[in-house]
């Protein structure tokens, strides 16, 4: 009866919920629609992220190339002081990276993480560049999916070995180890077991290279468990440059082996070491070129967790030294037999290390936390705290002025940071809400901004309260009644968007009305209960690795309609899609009604329309089960019937669908490989390029106040996009119009208070959104031919501004500052600091302003308004007095500026007739006077003398100060500048007197001489030029 009942209610809804008609516009929309929009990252890079390879020039160390796990490669000149991206055109993911050390402009890079974690991204091929990291081209292996480790022929830079791990999530035969012998044209490849083994690392001899090393890995991960071994997996040896091989066994481990790493000394080419995964994982070595081995260590450092920590790197000098990156970084100084723990304030987890063959002390390590350099072999760490590489899970925001944004990441635990912060967000104004572990949904409480909800893996729930640092964990406990509780690595909580209700997922859905002091459980079961995916206990293979990361059959996704509290949507890891119109008194699955999915397929979000209740977006990630197809559905009628909004404009496998809260049109899609947009409610996307890269995008919120797209990216930390209301006007008759001016958000001046203190130069600083006013509009083609101009105006029709041209295809934005220009001050080489203040026009003031922008014979206006700050507690009674006092100090400043002007027109003239020979003795002394008593009001107007640091004063400084700081406080002036004002202004005003007397004592006299010996009489700028050179 349930079922009846439902679907009689969903039949009923279906016909009376009106159906959109999206009409389509005869443009294509494409990456230019959106113009010159751009995202903004603000970091942080404090904690940085997971860095998979680096490379660095033996001859010169301070060029480093460093690869991350999901954030790109980045490069950097004076060793890690600075740091760029050199890669954001193509994958994020990076396994490997080489360093041509004779031509260090080709590098060689390989994408796609060799650490297989359940999280990693996925590669695309193998690239390489030939000028420093400018330009990248694809040179084939595109389905390798992961590199582990490239190396270059020492004696012919055109053979190059790539070990190709292949597919982690499904068998693949395009894995193995490859060479080529034409720079990439075309590859062989030298060594393949079978499709679901690949090569995981090798190393060649370097005293000989015909002489090859490689360890094949047999291995497999499934969104419920992973398994590392296999008959496939054994350490194989060449002789004759990879023609033909040899499996070695002798000595070795026996029956299934798991991954595998090996490494050649440099210094004594007959040793050669071996980490083997086996059922006693061990390291072994060879002192005759892999002829004989001993087993020569098994304690913990060697056996720990050998999928994620398979890498051996001797260093360069010394042959009894031999280094383990795994959770710790530890050395070997008696050949591998005993390992210390080397300590240090570094990360956890390493994954690369590069060692200085001219000095070994000198080396750089990549970890969970980023990069580090050290100069004293490991003895201690300095971090790269430019790399802005953090991996978040989830995203959230507060409503606070400026708002803050949250959010997990991976190996870093939970965080927050502002959206704007004074000189930029830098890594000191990042904060951890907790540094526990993995980091997933951290969640602001919408009542009491002090607690914040956060989750680290394996559903462990609680929240922190801010002014005190309290942590209190919240998690539902299992009962008789809900027997073990499974939760997912990265388990689902929410809340509601109409109260402060919160919901938690387990194999059940919970809901608490009292912020996790008490739980309700409110559905059965909403995922398959599949019990063969419940053995998480066995995950890991030949090692056991049970990390939460493969729970499964588990919910991952809720969300509560804003429309309606009492419809729900739940999606699951095992591919369920269960609906609730009644707050969970009956459910159903919808995801049988989905057509073209593949069962079992990850419902990886869901989100429910704020327009029709009906209405509901979903999208599923397949790359679990090997698929990387985007699946991206709507519904209109509650999940009956479902349509497929996938185009082939979409690249990559989704995490998340949103949709804007104003324009039901408008779409947001978060994929693996970039953010994607759509227009029309689905039926075409286009991916989003400005400043952002190819990047994991896994959760997005808009934020309700400022309209701005919050990205949450798992490899290049938090984008925003400020203020996407021009995208919601973007109509098909937008679209087809030549064009257009759109909409932006109010135009109100942000201030953000604080010390603005420069940023150290080896630390990321996020922008900041402009404190400009946008001037946004929508061209349909690029203007190319005959003039451009944007300008502005005022109210009585007045030009006072001309902006910065851009005309590109699609939206466009230009900036006005709304300022007036500079006051102009008297000029002399001596600034001393109190000038400093004085640089900067006053505002102006809130009302409608005009946009004008001509193209070709085209005229297009528009209105702009400023809007008051209603942020400022302020009278407007302060608000007059401040503008009052502003501009009689900017019209000092003028007045003073152009005393000084009248005085240089004489002096200008003057100064040489004072040697003329044409002049008569009498006529040079009235000269001489007159300049004295210029030169001596100049004197007082202005200091003169050049200094580097000068802290004396005189009328200029003082006025200029004092304008200064009256213009840089919002609010109204203290009685003191008010009344310093007045004073100011009437020595301003004696000033000018003094000028005036002095011209009419003397100027008159010479300018009748000047013309009796055939001269130009001395002409002085009036104040009306003066004027209008502005």
């Amino acid at each position: 009866m349930k079922a009846v009942r439902f679907l009689l209610t969903l039949l009923f809804l279906f016909f009376i919920v009106p159906n959109r008609l999206v009409v389509q516009s005869s443009v294509k929309v494409t990456s230019s629609t959106f113009g010159t929009m751009q995202a903004r990252n603000i970091g942080p890079a404090i904690m940085s992220g997971r860095v998979t390879s680096i490379d660095a020039l033996q001859t010169d160390p301070r060029l480093v190339y460093i690869g991350t796990a999901s954030g790109g490669l980045w490069k950097s000149t004076n060793g890690g002081v600075k740091t760029k991206p050199v890669f954001d055109k193509h994958t994020m993911s990076i396994g490997a990276v080489c360093i041509d050390q004779d031509r260090p402009d080709t590098v060689w890079v390989g994408t796609g993480e060799s650490w297989t974690r359940n999280s990693v991204s996925v590669g695309t091929g193998v690239y390489k560049c030939t000028d420093g990291g400018d330009i990248w081209k694809l040179m084939g292996l595109e389905n390798t999916e992961r590199i582990s480790k490239i190396m270059i022929h020492p004696e012919n830079p055109d053979i190059v070995f790539v070990a190709a791990l292949g597919h982690l999530w499904g068998p693949n035969e395009e894995r193995g180890l490859y060479k080529t012998t034409d720079g990439g044209q075309t590859w062989n490849k030298l060594l393949y077991v079978d499709e679901n083994t690949g090569c995981s690392d090798f190393d060649i001899d370097p005293g000989n290279p015909d002489i090859i090393y490689a360890g094949m890995w047999q291995f497999r991960r499934t969104a419920w468990d992973f398994y590392s071994g296999g008959t496939g997996s054994g350490l194989y040896k060449t002789t004759n440059g990879g023609l033909t091989w040899s499996e070695i066994t002798s000595d070795l481990p026996q029956g299934k082996k798991g991954r595998i790493a090996v490494c050649v000394s440099q210094p004594d080419n007959n040793q050669v070491f071996t980490l083997i995964e086996s059922d006693k994982t061990a390291l072994y070595k060879s002192t005759d070129k892999g002829e004989s081995w001993e087993m020569i260590n098994n304690t913990p450092t060697i056996r720990e967790r050998p999928f994620y920590f398979a890498l051996l790197v001797p260093d360069p000098v010394d042959t009894n030294k031999l280094y383990k990156p795994g959770k710790n970084l530890s050395v070997s100084q008696d050949g591998g037999k005993k390992f210390r723990n080397m300590g240090g304030a570094i990360h956890l987890d390493f994954h690369a290390l590069w060692i200085s063959e001219k000095d070994h002390n000198f080396m750089y390590a990549g970890t969970d936390g980023g990069a580090y350099s050290s100069n004293d072999m490991g003895g201690s760490w300095q971090h790269m705290r430019n790399l802005p590489v953090a991996q978040f899970y989830h995203i959230s925001a507060d409503m606070q002025k400026p708002y803050n944004v949250y959010g997990g990441l991976q190996d870093n635990g939970q965080w927050m940071g502002p959206s704007r912060a004074p000189g930029g967000i830098r890594n000191s104004h990042w904060n951890e809400v907790n540094g526990m572990s993995d980091g997933f949904s951290v969640i602001p409480d919408k009542v009491n901004n002090n607690i914040v909800y956060w989750q680290m893996q394996g559903g462990i729930f609680a929240q922190t309260d801010l002014n005190n640092r309290s942590v209190k964990f919240v998690a539902p406990i299992e009962n008789e009644t809900t027997g073990k509780l499974r939760f997912n690595w990265d388990a689902a909580i929410s809340m509601s968007p109409t109260s402060n209700r919160v919901y938690v997922g387990a194999q059940y859905l919970f809901k608490s009305e009292d912020r996790g002091v008490t739980w309700e459980k409110i559905s059965p079961d909403l995922t398959t209960n599949d019990a063969a995916k419940q053995q998480q206990a066995e995950s890991g293979g030949l090692t056991v690795d049970n990390s939460t990361a493969e729970n499964h059959t588990t919910i991952i996704c809720i969300s509560e309609s804003a429309i309606d509290e009492d419809l729900i949507w739940v999606g699951t890891d095992d591919g369920n899609l269960q609906v609730t119109l009644d707050g969970g008194g009956h459910w159903e699955n919808t995801s049988g009604n989905i057509p073209g999915l593949p069962a079992n397929t990850w419902c990886s979000s869901v989100y429910p329309s704020r327009f029709d209740k009906g209405t509901a977006y979903t999208t599923f990630d397949g790359h679990r089960n090997d698929d990387k197809k985007p699946y991206v559905f709507q519904t209109t009628d509650y999940g009956n019937t479902w349509t497929s909004l996938a185009t082939d404009d979409i690249t990559a496998y989704c995490y998340k669908i949103i949709e804007d809260p104003v324009n039901p049109d408008l779409l947001f899609l978060g994929t693996e490989f970039g953010l994607f947009i759509s227009l029309d409610a689905g039926s075409s996307w286009a991916q989003f390029k400005g400043e952002l890269p190819n990047v994991s995008v896994m959760d997005m919120v808009i934020h309700p106040r400022e309209n701005d797209l919050i990205l949450g990216t798992h490899g290049r930390g938090v984008y925003i996009i400020d203020d996407i209301s021009p995208l919601r006007q973007l109509t098909s008759e937008i679209l087809d119009s030549d064009f257009a001016f759109l909409d932006s958000r109010a135009a109100v001046p942000m201030n953000v208070s604080g010390p603005q203190w420069p940023g150290l130069g080896d630390e990321f600083v996020g922008n900041n959104p402009t404190t400009a006013i946008p001037i946004t509009f929508y061209m349909k083609k690029r203007h190319i031919f005959g003039k451009m101009s944007i300008e502005i105006f005022d109210r009585n029709d007045k030009r006072i501004s001309e902006l910065a041209n851009v005309s590109r295809k699609g939206v466009n934005r230009a900036y006005w500052m709304p300022t007036m220009k500079p006051a102009r001050t008297p000029k002399t080489d001596a600034i001393p600091f109190q000038m400093m203040f004085a640089f900067g026009g006053p505002e102006y003031l809130p009302g409608i302003f005009k946009v004008r922008v001509t193209k070709g014979k085209d005229v297009f206006e528009s209105d702009i308004e400023i809007h008051k700050n209603p942020d400022h507690p302020y009278t407007q009674e302060d608000l007059d007095i401040r503008m009052k006092t502003v501009m009689k100090g900017y019209g000092l400043m003028e007045d003073l500026a152009y005393t000084d002007r009248r005085i240089n027109d004489v002096l200008e003239i003057t100064d040489p007739l004072e040697d003329s020979p044409e002049f008569k003795s009498s006529a040079k002394k009235k000269i001489t006077v007159m300049n004295s008593e210029l030169e001596s009001i100049k004197d007082r107007m202005m200091v003169r003398k050049y200094g580097d640091v000068r802290g004396d004063s005189e009328l200029r400084e003082d006025l200029g100060f004092l304008y200064g700081t009256v213009r840089m406080f919002p609010g109204r002036p203290t009685n003191s500048q008010i009344r310093r004002m007045d004073e100011l202004a009437l020595k301003v005003e004696d000033m000018e007197k003094d000028v005036d007397n002095v011209f009419g004592k003397y100027l008159e006299g010479i300018n009748t001489q000047l013309e009796k010996t055939g001269l130009d009489a001395i002409k002085v700028t009036t104040r009306e030029e003066f004027d209008a050179e502005k």
